[in-house]
């Protein structure tokens, strides 16, 4: 994953508790964040966790954008995260390094040509898709951010929690 953080990241954090809030529409116990590679059963990452630190020190980070909102049929709603060229650059590299980890294949939404987004709601939707549509539309989104991290989360106590962190230069 990477984190969105400042602005983007608490504006798509409140916009998830007020959905909630407001049709009891579910979404991720993760923070703001876009998936590099999907959660994954392994007991051992040491090797995941090596390329990643390798990876984080010898790049920089680049900008992104969120701006309005899309969605998958009438399932997801998300905002939209507009790469920047040197982003997807750094991001298809980065896939080419966590690929090279035995035990891990992307799945089809995962890895390189994916659609870059962050998730507002997802957990059954589709009976009020149109009122939540309609909803988080009138809340502007238009956000300047920088791809700047990769965290690995890790299931405990019935939430996700912050395994490791690697911030790029």
């Amino acid at each position: 994953m990477s984190k969105v953080n400042g602005e983007a990241g608490d504006f798509n954090d409140n916009l998830r508790k007020e959905v909630f809030k407001a049709f009891k529409a579910k979404s991720s116990k993760l923070p703001a964040h876009f998936t590099i590679k999907a959660p994954f059963e392994r007991d051992n990452i040491e090797d995941i966790e090596k390329v990643l630190y390798d990876f984080s020190k010898r790049h920089s980070a680049s900008n992104y954008d969120i701006k309005n909102y899309s969605h998958f049929d009438n399932r997801v709603i998300y905002m939209k995260v507009l790469m920047s060229e040197e982003g997807y650059k750094i991001y298809d590299e980065l896939i080419e390094v966590i690929s090279s980890c035995k035990d891990i294949e992307f799945k089809k939404g995962e890895g390189k040509d994916k659609i870059f987004h962050v998730t507002v709601t997802s957990k059954k939707i589709q009976d009020k898709f149109d009122e939540i549509w309609n909803y988080v539309n009138d809340y502007p989104c238009e956000f300047h951010c920088k791809f700047d991290n990769v965290t690995i989360y890790k299931w405990e106590n019935v939430t996700w929690k912050v395994h490791k962190e690697y911030k790029m230069i």
